[in-house]
């Protein structure tokens, strides 16, 4: 059987009001040890556009830029079994604790979900109609082939709770 893979610890502190979850991690970011590692992964260029920050690789900076802007991420899936990086290829997964860490942290405003795989886990976890808006957003994995563009555009919906 392949290798179990685990999830990180969520990043969030009291003062966050919104929530981005992905599937779990890819191989770079597990190497790596940070979320959204991969260099072609358009998360953190994503992130810095829409806050009009100066992009960095500087992965300390990058989570202050999250923590700045009230922003928690996390995974919705602890562990799995996976060869590679696809989502597809995803067996025996079990879930994180969403609903705790909701429960722990009541500030959260809304939910986005980093592409179809999180966002299908995630209702199956929490329902459809779930007391927290959630918002399904183009994955910024580079094998979801649509324009940054177009993912920025989508993305520009986390803005909509900053008003």
């Amino acid at each position: 059987m392949q290798n179990r893979i685990s999830s990180f610890p969520p990043f969030i502190d009291e003062q966050s009001k919104i929530l981005i979850l992905g599937s779990i991690p890819g191989v770079k970011s597990l190497e790596k040890q940070q979320y959204y590692a991969h260099p072609q992964n358009k998360f953190w260029k994503i992130i810095f556009e829409l806050f009009n920050e100066k992009f960095t690789e500087d992965y300390s900076v990058r989570i202050n830029i999250l923590k700045k802007n009230h922003i928690a991420i996390w995974d919705v899936i602890d562990s799995c079994e996976r060869k590679g990086s696809l989502d597809s290829e995803i067996k025996n997964e079990e879930a994180n604790q969403i609903p705790q860490l909701l429960e722990n942290y009541p500030n959260i405003q809304a939910i986005f979900c980093n592409g179809g795989k999180s966002y299908k886990n995630l209702q199956k976890l929490l329902g459809k109609n779930f007391r927290i808006p959630i918002h399904l957003l183009p994955s910024t994995s580079p094998l979801h082939t649509i324009s940054f563009e177009r993912k920025f555009e989508d993305w520009k919906k986390v803005l909509e709770y900053f008003e």
